[in-house]
């Protein structure tokens, strides 16, 4: 018997978030800075003796053949990266799909990373990146950017700068240990208690980007321009201004499309803004999702979201990104 375990860890944005999708960065060049989290997408391998392919996600197939999967990223994944007998697949997460962290790019890095070990094949982060990227974005047409992906493979606290011929390049940033325990103590998770699609509003983000509404592209400029300043104020250890840059940041990010916010996050904001919460914002690309705080007092943040019904998510920061092994 032999099982391949494969997990990607998930991310949250820190800043310059959206300016990762082809329809801005093939244009102006995108820029933002991310940070993959202590939370994963896993996936079990089963590669002998199967018959069928049996997929078991939050729903459960059992097929002939890759081009009878209903589930669309398995289905393409499959038929782009696996040749060999039928497969059984099985596929957790740590957060529900739809909260903002790209759990649909990590689960598509961990799919194509347990499949690679199945293969015998070695894959850099660059690789595994591209290929999920080329799944969701060439493929399957999604409205997406290459950010989770990237985040997903390479793990870590990195800067990454998103080329107009698609390119992509890495940067971890040079964070001394007294900044990195700092934002690891003040960096608060809330569940607004609303999964989303995504899809929606990136599209509208697309459609109005590639149009050259005025608006948007100005806005995805600003949103941009602060990834870069974040990064300054990151590694210089001034978390207190980067908490602020946070603040307006959400303030510009609330303009850039429908839906972006609803009364219920918006009052969740503002009771931690009182609590003493010097920024936030959402971390994925609005709707829903999880609230991302800076705080300034953290328990005091705390209780006061807990008595809003806001569930704290405790988190850290991960350094591996994907990985996978093989039990025999």
């Amino acid at each position: 018997m032999s099982v391949i375990f494969s997990r990607a860890p998930l991310r949250i944005s820190l800043g310059g978030g959206g300016t990762d999708l082809p329809s801005y960065y093939g244009e102006h060049g995108g820029y933002l800075l991310s940070g993959s989290i202590d939370k994963y997408v896993y996936t079990l391998t089963h590669t002998v003796f199967q018959k069928r392919y049996r997929m078991k996600y939050s729903d459960t197939e059992e097929v002939d053949t890759i081009a009878e999967i209903k589930h669309p990223i398995l289905r393409e994944t499959l038929l782009k990266h696996w040749k060999g007998n039928p497969l059984e697949i099985a596929s957790v997460a740590d957060v529900p799909a739809g909260t903002g962290m790209g759990s649909s790019g990590a689960f598509t890095v961990c799919l194509i990373k347990g499949l690679a070990l199945a293969k015998r094949q070695s894959i850099t982060p660059g690789d595994l990146a591209e290929a999920a990227c080329e799944i969701e974005l060439d493929i399957l047409h999604e409205p997406v950017g290459k950010q989770d992906q990237y985040v997903s493979a390479h793990g870590g606290i990195c800067a990454y700068t998103f080329h107009a011929d698609g390119s992509v390049e890495v940067d971890p940033l040079d964070l001394d240990e007294a900044t990195l325990r700092r934002l690891r103590n003040n960096l608060l998770l809330f569940y607004t208690g609303e999964a989303r699609s995504a899809s929606k509003i990136l599209a509208d983000q697309v459609t109005r980007t590639e149009a050259s509404d005025s608006d948007m592209v100005d806005n995805l400029h600003r949103t941009k321009e602060m990834g870069q300043r974040s990064r300054a104020l990151l590694e210089s250890g001034d978390l207190e201004s980067y908490a602020e840059l946070m603040d307006e940041h959400w303030k510009n990010k609330r303009e850039r499309s429908p839906g972006m916010t609803d009364e219920r996050i918006d009052t969740l904001y503002t009771l931690a803004r009182r609590s003493g919460a010097l920024g936030g914002k959402l971390v994925g690309a609005g709707g829903g999702g999880f609230l991302l705080i800076y705080a300034q007092r953290p328990e005091d943040t705390r209780q006061a979201m807990a008595a809003a019904g806001a569930a704290e998510l405790p988190f850290d920061f991960e350094f591996t990104g994907a990985m996978g092994t093989e039990y025999n």
